[in-house]
């Protein structure tokens, strides 16, 4: 399973996050567009992208006000922008849930089941906002998403019904997401998120590179382990 990108949770170059944005700055040149990190944390995947030499403006999502504070920090030394919000389907306010008297951990959820059921800890919550992409994207007036990146904790699946316009216009080029066991708590299989980005191909990141999912089936896609998944918008790598 290690070797089929699954559970290389270590760090950035173990989970092929670097490989991957290597790859992206070689055939992509990543200099037009925006990047959105929708589930910043205190803002390690932002930080990593100014490290690795993407320049491109770049927006930082954290609705959890102690990860915030961190992110916030993090944005003025490495020159992007932290966005005091999650995403999800609709506007609104919300509930996330993290481990008690340790807010802003890299495991709060919009799903109390995360943090009790899955990681047996006690829950505490706190009151956060939502936007959704398309609404963003719209008062932004961004053109092009050219990386959107979603580490939400089982949420993923809203986060991007939540952008269903800015998908339709073909507006998102390149889009990551987490997914893991999270996800069982959340009750989504990958076929919905497959499902809601027709025309484009998914990849599973790997150390040393990309490994091609190819056409949706159940033995390839259905694996609730830690693992970094790519959908590329065609034609824009062919398999």
């Amino acid at each position: 399973m290690f070797g089929l990108g699954i559970r290389n949770h270590e760090n950035d170059l173990v989970s092929g996050e670097k490989a991957f944005i290597k790859f992206l700055k070689s055939r992509m040149k990543l200099d037009t567009g925006v990047v959105m990190d929708i589930g910043a944390n205190m803002g390690n995947y932002s930080v990593m992208l100014r490290k690795n030499g993407i320049t491109l403006p770049l927006f930082a999502f954290e609705p959890h006000p102690v990860a915030y504070r961190k992110l916030s920090a993090a944005a003025e030394t490495y020159n992007f922008t932290a966005v005091p919000m999650g995403a999800g389907e609709e506007s609104s306010t919300a509930t996330i849930y993290d481990y008690q008297g340790d807010g802003g951990s890299e495991h709060a959820s919009m799903y109390k089941g995360v943090i009790e059921h899955l990681h047996k800890g006690k829950a505490e919550e706190a009151t956060i906002a939502l936007t959704t992409i398309d609404e963003f994207v719209a008062q932004h007036r961004i053109l092009k998403i050219a990386l959107l990146k979603i580490d939400t904790e089982g949420h993923e699946l809203s986060v991007l019904k939540g952008a269903r316009q800015t998908i339709a216009s073909g507006l998102a080029e390149v889009i990551q997401v987490e997914f893991n066991e999270m996800n069982i708590i959340s009750r989504t299989f990958f076929r919905d998120i497959v499902d809601i980005l027709p025309g484009y191909d998914f990849y599973r990141l790997l150390p040393d590179g990309l490994k091609a999912l190819g056409a949706y089936n159940s033995t390839s896609y259905e694996i609730f382990s830690f693992q970094n998944i790519v959908a590329m918008k065609r034609p824009l790598f062919p398999q």
